[in-house]
Formats: structure tokens, C-alpha cells, sequence
């Protein structure tokens, strides 16, 4: 045996026989705990006296928290120490907090957020009317969870905040904002405390804002080697608007990734769902059609993120159940987090404002299901900001509705016109077109007859595009109304005509049987915006279809089954929508009758020929004599294959 190891022996044995050292003064020192335990609780030592009644039949009060017996009550003092023992079977209590916009109570039971009561918004009731207030989520379904590791003796112990009952010291006034703070109890010297502030101030951004501070507080010494803290949060929300279909299809979790310029979340769906983020997360909300809870982490990020929802029975009364599993990053030198929860409106005009510590913006307001891209700039800096202004001098949602859709088809009239012109001029020159389909009849011509319509095109002044260029160009207004009414938070429980909420649908009549693709009830304005659409359809079809005879085909899609189509599918949708669809229509039906009133086809054609006969003189470009001979080789080409082809045969 040589020399290392003979040291390598006996160093293990030295570590052996320390370690078997300190574990007997371990237990012998938990064992003198006991005894003096025991010795101040006799019961301990004959359970069965202090069970004498055992015979008697007990019954037990369902709303009195059951004590632990006394074996139990002192493996947990052993375990966890006196005050967590204490804490973790002591009487929780409600506290509560009011502002302006929401109360809010909280639970020493965890330290957590109870419940959360909106003041300015009501929710639909049993009796199918809007006379409750809304509440963000079930009080019962409240959890939020910190979980960590603390040392006893050899041993780790988990501690989970919602075991545990916090004390509560009374509610402070600070400034402009309500303090509430909470501790927990770990050591004489150590305690976990928490600390929210509720703002009184009225600021938008601070109205539904609740800051949420984690101080560790000489825990150091206490924890366990660890690199984190997890977090896990839920709750259950209730239905709050008129038709789950249509509100379960915007409820989702969801969350912003770091540096990132848009957020991200779970897809919609009925079932259930979950996801894994295995890059650190800014946020993460719960989020509803109109309504959302949200929570912040204001300096740092969260490690990860695990979230899922679970969708309710549609007559429950609830719409879905969240979760999230994440974590946030600990070392000895920790000593608080620093958090906000957001309990309030999905409202762009609060959600833009909120920021981190930093000042950086938090995306908030992307939580308003505007669309991508230049369908959400659309949203952003047209629709709303003319929106919002004319809410400050209009009372009246129908008639800011009907001045936004003027505005609207005055902006793109331009194109609209333009669009008709392109139509007319197609029109004009149809029995040209004709004469070159008979002139060149034959597959092996489509190259010449190609040709030629493009020659004579040219000659027109016309675009092949132009019709439905204007047409693209409208369409990402179309589809930025289409997020936007259904969103808009503004049009909740305002009503117009008969509809009673134009952020629901508006129901004539209850149907006692359900329609496939329809539903069980009669929109009246779904109902004559596809009635405006089947007039704006039909009119369109007939302009366009003299002038392009391919067009035919397409009578029964557009005139018939578009119309049909969009009934089924807006029969459960926002009723201020499908008003503004029926305005667009009707709107865009006048707009043509009166450019047909201001156009004459006569000047058109004869603008068409002066043109033609400038293009006579015009050299022609490096690009068109490029095109020309392409189409002349291309023809060569199919001349060759079709000769090709009779030699063979």
C-alpha cells in the first residue's frame, strides 16, 4: 500500500468518525428538547388519559379549523420550531382595503390577496341583467404559494407561505396609499415579511396597481442551500359577460418574454392547456375578455415560468381555472422582491403607463387583442386616439360608432374612388377584350392574346390591379375594427337602440333550440348587417362582373353565401361591431351610387383615347422593349412544343 493511500484511509476515517460524533450530541440534545416537552405537557406521557372520552361519540363544527393532537403538535414543534408551529394552526383573518376603483381583501392565511371587488363595473347575474360587481376571481380559489428551504438540525424543511397564518400589523397610511404588512415568524430573529401598498392616488397608472414587497428579514443564516425561491399563484375567475363562447375565446394566460416587442400567450381553445418557459418571464397574467390579474416582477425576472389553464362547464358560472409554477433567483445576499400585481380593466389608456423600475415599458396594453403588425398600428394610432376623442364630447356610443365608420370611409374614399374608375375603364374596353378571346381562341395562343391585352392595357391607361389594390389597402382597417369593438372595454354595458351592451350580442329573440353554426338566439343587427352586406355584395357583383366576365362563377360566394356566413358568425359577437359593419355598408353602398352619379363613362373614354394616342408618340422604356422580348421568345418556345408535339403524333 503506498503512501497516498494510507492518507486517503485515514483522512476517511477521521471525517467518519466526526460526523458519527456530532450525530449523537444531535440526538442527544433533540431527545433533552423532548423530555423538557414532555415534562412541561404530562398529558403526553399517558395519552390514554388524556383521551379518557374517547367513547364518546363527537360531533364537529365544519367551520371550527381541527387542532392537531398534542403527539402531533410537538413532531411539529420539533420540525418546524415554535412559531412556525404556532403560525401554522393559528385563526386567519380578512383585512380590508378600500380605493376609488376596486376593493381588495386580504388573508393572513399565506399573506395572500383574498379577493379582489371592481367598483365601476358590473357583471351579468343569474337573472341575465348587469347587476353585480364584478370579482376577479373566486375568493376560495386564491392561492399564492412561496416556497422554500430552511435548516434544521442535518434536516431541510420545506416551508409552503399558504400552511402558514402570518400576523397582520393594522393598515398604515402612507402619502397617498394604504400599507398592509404581514410576517411570519421563522426565528426570535428572523421573519418573512410581506408588505403591500395600495394606492389612493388618482393616476391611471397606480389605480388598479398594487405593489407587493418580499423582505427577508435575517433569514440568511436560516436557509438552506438554495438558488431559489419558487412561486406558484392560481385562481379560479368567474363568467362576467353574456355569452361564454364568445368571452371563453379571449380568457388565456399570458406572458411577456424580456426585451421582446410583443407577448406571447397560451392559444385559446375550450379544453385545457399548458406550456413551459424555459426562459425568464417579465409577467404573467391571467387574462380575461375585459379583465386581468397580473403579476410583476419590478426588478429582476422570473426564473421560468410553467402555466396552464382548464376550462369550466359552460353553466357554472366560472370561465377558467389558472396556474402558474415559476421561481425567482435567491443567494445568502437576498433581502426582499420587489413585485406588483395588476387587478384591474383590460384598458388601453392605463395598460400603456404601467412600467418597471426601470421606467421601461411593460407591454401591458398588448393584452388587448388589437392584431399584428399594421392591423395593430391600424388599432393604435388611428381607431383608438379618434375613439378616445370623440368620447370626451359625445355622450353617445351610436353616434361616436357612426362619426368614426364617415371618418373612416372618408379617409379611404380616395382608393374607393380610384377602385371605380379602374372598374369603369374595364368596362369600357370589354368589346376589345371580347374580340381578342375570339381572335385567339386556341391554349397555344395564350402567350399572344397575353400579349396583346397587356398592349392593350397600356393603351387604356389601365392597372389590372387596380381594382383590388384600394380593396387590400382598406383591409387592414376592416380587420382593425374587428379586434377592436369586441376589446373595447368602453362599450361595456353601454347601450344603443335595443341592444342593451354593445360589447355583447343583442338578443331579439331566445330561441328554445340551438342552431348548428348559429346559436340560440336572433342578433337583430347581425341580422341587417348581412342584409347590408348581401345589398353591397349584389350591387358589386353587377359592376363588377360586365366588366370582368370571370367574375361569373363567383355570383353564388359573394352575393349569397358571403352574406349567410357572416350571420352565423357574428350572431354571438359584439353587437357595437356588427352595428359599425351594418354602417360601413350601408355607408359604402351610398359612396358608390353617388360616384356613379359624379362619373361619366363618356369622359372617361374619351380621357382613354388622348391618352392612347400620346402612348403612340412615347418611345417606348428599356423595361417594356425587356418585356416584349420575353413574350416573344416565350411564344417561340410554345410554337416549338407544339410542333414538337404534331411530329410526334
Amino acid at each position: 500500500m503506498d503512501k497516498r493511500s494510507i492518507i486517503g484511509i485515514v483522512l476517511i476515517g477521521v471525517i467518519f468518525f466526526g460526523f458519527t460524533i456530532y450525530s449523537s450530541r444531535q440526538q442527544q440534545k433533540y431527545q433533552e428538547e423532548m423530555a423538557a416537552y414532555e415534562a412541561a405537557h404530562p398529558e403526553l406521557a399517558n395519552p390514554a388519559a388524556a383521551d379518557s372520552t374517547a367513547s364518546v361519540v363527537e360531533f364537529i363544527d365544519p367551520m371550527v379549523p381541527i387542532q392537531p393532537d398534542s403527539a402531533a403538535r410537538a413532531r411539529e414543534v420539533a420540525l418546524l420550531g415554535d412559531r412556525l408551529a404556532a403560525a401554522k394552526n393559528a385563526e386567519p383573518e380578512l383585512i380590508t382595503v378600500d380605493n376609488d376603483v376596486f376593493r381588495i381583501v386580504f388573508s393572513t392565511r399565506g399573506g395572500i390577496v383574498h379577493s379582489v371587488t371592481l367598483k365601476e363595473y358590473t357583471r351579468y347575474g343569474k337573472r341575465d341583467e348587469r347587476n353585480e360587481p364584478v370579482e376577479l376571481f373566486v375568493p376560495e380559489s386564491a392561492k399564492f404559494d412561496l416556497s422554500f428551504f430552511i435548516k434544521n438540525g442535518l434536516n431541510n424543511v420545506k416551508v409552503n407561505t399558504s400552511d402558514y397564518t402570518f400576523t397582520a400589523d393594522p393598515v398604515e397610511l402612507r402619502d397617498s396609499s394604504q400599507v398592509v404588512r404581514m410576517r411570519l415568524a421563522v426565528a426570535p430573529d428572523a421573519a418573512l415579511e410581506y408588505e403591500y401598498v395600495v394606492y389612493d392616488a388618482a393616476v391611471p397608472s397606480r389605480d388598479y396597481l398594487v405593489d407587493y414587497t418580499v423582505r427577508l428579514i435575517n433569514m440568511a443564516p436560516y436557509m438552506s442551500n438554495q438558488s431559489s425561491i419558487g412561486i406558484d399563484w392560481s385562481n379560479t375567475s368567474y363568467q362576467n359577460e353574456r355569452g361564454f363562447k364568445n368571452e371563453n375565446m379571449y380568457t388565456t394566460v399570458a406572458y411577456r418574454i424580456p426585451g421582446e416587442g410583443s407577448i406571447d400567450d397560451l392559444s385559446m381553445s375550450e379544453g385545457d392547456k399548458e406550456e413551459k418557459i424555459s426562459s425568464s418571464v417579465e409577467w404573467i397574467a391571467f387574462k380575461q375578455q375585459f379583465f386581468s390579474s397580473v403579476l410583476i416582477a419590478r426588478n429582476g425576472n422570473f426564473s421560468y415560468a410553467d402555466v396552464a389553464y382548464s376550462t369550466a362547464a359552460p353553466d357554472s358560472g366560472l370561465i377558467k381555472s389558472f396556474s402558474t409554477s415559476t421561481a425567482v433567483p435567491y443567494t445568502a445576499q437576498t433581502e426582499q422582491y420587489d413585485f406588483s400585481f395588476y387587478f384591474g380593466p383590460n384598458k388601453y389608456a392605463v395598460l400603456k403607463k404601467i412600467d418597471n423600475a426601470q421606467g421601461e415599458t411593460l407591454l401591458l396594453d398588448r393584452l388587448i387583442p388589437m392584431g399584428w403588425g399594421i392591423i395593430g398600428w391600424v388599432s393604435r394610432w388611428l381607431v383608438i386616439p379618434v375613439f378616445d376623442f370623440l368620447r370626451q364630447y359625445i355622450g353617445s356610443y351610436g353616434w361616436i360608432i357612426l362619426i368614426l365608420a364617415i371618418l373612416i370611409k372618408v379617409i379611404v374614399s380616395p382608393l374607393t374612388y380610384k377602385s371605380y374608375i379602374s372598374q369603369a375603364k374595364m368596362r369600357i374596353i370589354k368589346p376589345e377584350m371580347d374580340a381578342l378571346n375570339a381572335k385567339y381562341p386556341r391554349q397555344e395562343d395564350a402567350m399572344k392574346k397575353q400579349q396583346e391585352m397587356m398592349a392593350l392595357y397600356k393603351k387604356a391607361g389601365i392597372n389590372p390591379m387596380g381594382g383590388c389594390i384600394p380593396l387590400l389597402i382598406q383591409f387592414p382597417i376592416l380587420i382593425a375594427m374587428f379586434r377592436f369593438f369586441p376589446s373595447s372595454i368602453e362599450l361595456r354595458g353601454q347601450p344603443l337602440f335595443w341592444a342593451h351592451d354593445l360589447s355583447s350580442y343583442d338578443s331579439i329573440l331566445n330561441l328554445p333550440f340551438s342552431i348548428p353554426f348559429y346559436g340560440d338566439h336572433v342578433s337583430l343587427f347581425a341580422l341587417l348587417m348581412a342584409l347590408s352586406t348581401f345589398a353591397f355584395s349584389y350591387i358589386s357583383y353587377q359592376q363588377t362582373s360586365s366588366a370582368q366576365p370571370q367574375m361569373a362563377g363567383m355570383k353564388f360566394m359573394m352575393v349569397y353565401l358571403m352574406p349567410i356566413f357572416m350571420l352565423c358568425w357574428f350572431n354571438d359577437y359584439s353587437s357595437g361591431l356588427c352595428y359599425y359593419y351594418l354602417l360601413f355598408n350601408l355607408l359604402t353602398i351610398a359612396q358608390t351610387f353617388l360616384i356613379r352619379r359624379m362619373v361619366d363613362d363618356g369622359k372617361i373614354h374619351a380621357i382613354m383615347e388622348a391618352n392612347a394616342s400620346k402612348a403612340k408618340n412615347r418611345k417606348k422604356s428599356k423595361f417594356q422593349l425587356r418585356y416584349e422580348e420575353l413574350m416573344r421568345q416565350q411564344e417561340a418556345m410554345q410554337r416549338g412544343k407544339a410542333q414538337g408535339g404534331k411530329k410526334r403524333r
